[in-house]
């Protein structure tokens, strides 16, 4: 079969070599799913989830149980106090966005304590100049980057803050930075020291893409807010558009009177027949995710044994399913992201092309035949075309499919004279 979908022999034997290697290494991914599913089907338990929270609502949405226990799934599955889980959140950051909004004030300000955000929130927060941003409601912003190794700079955290400092942002996954993403203890220990600093500042944590990777969540180490998509791991592949906010009561009832409007909050807001694939999706999370962190396990051992620069490394811990893989050549980033979409269960026949994405600065080059779009806990990966060229890559409902994924990504680098079939003997 492999080879009736392209994949020589050669490429083949030298996929099999590694994932023997890898054995070990999945069986402890595969303990952190069992862990997690458990975690999840207690919550479903306890809030005594029933048949009749899959009917959904239609109009104002009042009194939707399907909704409210849902939201007291997540709650409980992150242990916080609440949680704002919707449809009409459109995508992660939206989300972020919203959380954002709904919790500072003019005149406060927005500290980054884990360096420079991800690009599209660069408009949100006004770095770049963009219709209501924070900035333009008088919200300032600072930023400390952080070490060198990757770790926060204390020293520049406790410089930035002051007395307008009103939330903390910490954005766990890497976005489009070559820098390593951040643990739930070393996040941990970032909130334990802005907490011991000023205790009324709001710590928000971008938990996209970490779900499920680790046992435990940031909102156990003390974040007041962690924000996500359901169209990546919490969505299970299933959740068709949706995100979430979890964390303090007050903070929650913030976000969802910004969602709908003043006096009305969580209370409106209808389902419209999406509840099962919300539920099913977040019961079926643990193992997608786990599936995912395999094949990112799996793309930095195939990648890195040929040369190549991968972040994280093929033998250190992951605490989020992207890998990124640098080629610094425009050709090989195409190359890789053409093989991708070729494998995709979906317009596999299509080929990807840079073009200007909103809220990027500069082309981007994304492969994605999902069955969501842009679901990027399905296979995908994407690109700026700017140097170092480094792709990142995630995803994957299933292992099988991301192991042929990332083997055709090899053939066509490999047709394109950017690898060597003789490198793949030595």
């Amino acid at each position: 079969m492999y080879e009736k979908l392209g994949i020589r022999k050669s490429v083949y034997d030298y996929g099999e070599r590694i994932c023997r290697d890898l054995k070990d290494r999945f069986e402890a991914i595969d303990l952190v799913a069992e862990y997690n599913q458990l975690k999840i089907l207690d919550a479903f338990h306890r809030e005594r989830v029933s048949e009749a929270c899959l009917s959904g609502s239609s109009g104002y949405g009042y009194n939707d149980i399907g909704r409210d226990t849902l939201e007291k799934v997540y709650a409980g599955v992150f242990k916080t106090e609440d949680a704002l889980v919707r449809p009409q959140i459109t995508c992660g950051t939206h989300a972020l966005a919203l959380a954002l909004m709904s919790n500072l004030r003019p005149g406060d300000e927005l500290l980054s304590a884990a360096g420079k955000p991800y690009d599209t929130l660069e408009e949100v927060i006004g770095i770049r100049p963009s219709k209501g941003s924070l900035r333009e409601y008088g919200i300032t912003y600072a930023q400390a980057d952080l070490k060198s190794d990757g770790g926060f700079d204390f020293d520049a955290i406790s410089s930035k803050i002051n007395e307008r400092t009103r939330l903390v942002t910490i954005q766990r996954s890497k976005g489009y930075e070559t820098r390593r993403t951040l643990s739930v203890k070393a996040i941990g220990e970032a909130i334990a020291f802005i907490k011991k600093i000023r205790p009324d500042i709001l710590v928000m944590v971008d938990n996209c893409y970490g779900e499920f990777v680790e046992r435990e969540e940031p909102s156990e180490y003390g974040a007041d807010m962690i924000v996500g998509s359901l169209i990546k791991n919490p969505g299970g592949g299933l959740a068709p558009i949706g995100g979430y906010i979890c964390g303090k009561k007050e903070c929650v009832e913030n976000a969802a009177y910004r969602l709908t409007s003043p006096g009305l909050g969580k209370e409106v807001g209808a389902s419209l027949g999406i509840l099962p694939s919300f539920y099913q999706g977040l019961f079926l999370s643990p193992v997608v995710t786990a599936s995912a962190l395999k094949g990112a396990v799996f793309a930095a051992n195939v990648y890195e044994k040929l040369g190549f620069s991968v972040l994280p490394d093929g033998r250190e811990d992951r605490h989020d399913i992207i890998q990124a893989i640098t080629f610094n050549d425009p050709k090989a980033l195409i190359a890789f992201c053409k093989g991708i979409q070729a494998a995709a269960p979906v317009d596999s026949f299509v080929t990807p092309e840079p073009w200007a994405m909103p809220g990027y600065d500069s082309d981007v080059i994304m492969a994605a035949g999902n069955f969501i779009s842009g679901s990027s806990i399905e296979l995908s990966a994407d690109g700026p075309l700017k140097p170092p060229y480094s792709v990142y890559f995630q995803g994957g409902l299933t292992f099988p499919h991301v192991k042929y994924g990332i083997l055709n990504s090899l053939e066509y680098l490999l047709r394109e004279g950017m690898v060597f079939e003789d490198n793949l003997y030595s």
